[in-house]
């Protein structure tokens, strides 16, 4: 297997900054309390500071400076809520995240049903700060906190024939608009990775960004995060992991398999359909920032590239 650790830095000015989040405090309140002490982090009484202090940073983080002052906030692709990339800030507020239950099955010896506070205490959180890229050709750059999904798989133990990991997303039509009106979608929200893909180092599940709780409209409670892939294989609100002999169905490549791919690999050689993924427009970057050149993988190259070493880069998405 490549070697894991990181290796080069992102310039501070290209951090999505933390005050990207700031306004958002009122939401995060109440989020995980008894799961974060148990893993050794504190919670602090003052509201202008990070909630978790004496987190440890990943050997997998890229090594960056400090966080830049230019931001964009709360620019996300959530559909259950809406088409409009902030609207569902507000609108996903309703979302009801504690307590959360993660469902394990399939192909494996141990399955069963997991409350998220006893995760966050059998697993190690750790701030890991990633390039994420969309397949629309914006990017940004977050430090989430998380565990590794390998980790948990681990502990229940994958049998030989488990291929694929199928992930599925949180179903409430009562306050999810599209969902109710079954709009664009097959709903609920699913994806998956293979079996080695889920596994890799990188691979994370995340509970928190910027030293806080996940917002809602970023994913709380639970969201995947694949650094090397769309930001659409990086599926928000999960609650059951399936482990599968077979590639399963995923909700994009359902509605639109010509422009999403199940594998989904950034690769800026390979356009979209309706656009070229030669470039990326960094948010908070201003007007007149020149487009980022995008890197194959998402600059993950050298961690990654191993894993589809007899697939034709040119040909598959």
């Amino acid at each position: 297997m490549a070697n894991n650790k990181i290796k080069y830095s992102i310039p501070s000015y290209e951090i999505t900054d933390i005050s990207t989040f700031k306004n958002r405090r009122n939401i995060i309140k109440a989020a995980f309390a008894s799961g974060l002490l148990g893993s050794g982090i504190r919670l602090h009484a003052d509201d202008n500071k990070p909630k978790w202090s004496g987190l440890s940073k990943s050997h997998l983080s890229i090594d960056t400076p400090n966080t830049p002052k230019e931001i964009i906030e709360n620019y996300t692709n959530y559909y259950e809520f809406s088409f409009n990339k902030n609207d569902s800030t507000v609108l996903s507020q309703r979302l009801t995240v504690d307590p959360w239950t993660i469902e394990i099955s399939g192909e494996v010896e141990k399955p069963g049903k997991f409350n998220l506070e006893d995760l966050l205490r059998q697993n190690t959180l750790e701030e890991r700060i990633y390039r994420f890229r969309c397949v629309e050709a914006w990017s940004m750059v977050v430090p989430w906190v998380g565990f590794s999904l390998g980790d948990l798989l681990k502990k229940v133990q994958p049998l030989s024939t488990a291929q694929f990991v199928k992930f599925t997303s949180i179903y409430q039509p009562e306050i999810m608009p599209n969902q109710k009106s079954n709009s664009m979608l097959q709903w609920p929200y699913e994806e998956a990775l293979r079996i080695d893909e889920a596994m890799h180092p990188l691979t994370l599940l995340a509970v928190g960004m910027y030293g806080d709780t996940l917002p809602k409209q970023n994913g709380a409670p639970l969201r995947l995060i694949v650094p090397w892939k769309y930001g659409f294989k990086n599926i928000k609100a999960i609650v059951k992991i399936e482990l599968l002999k077979r590639a399963p169905n995923t909700s994009w490549n359902l509605f639109a398999p010509d422009e999403y791919g199940f594998y989904a690999n950034v690769n800026p050689d390979l356009p979209h359909p309706r656009w070229s993924q030669n470039t990326e427009r960094l948010l908070g970057g201003g007007f007149f920032t020149p487009r980022r050149k995008t890197e194959l993988f998402n600059g993950y190259a050298e961690h990654v590239a191993y894993l589809y070493k007899d697939m034709d880069l040119r040909h598959f998405f």
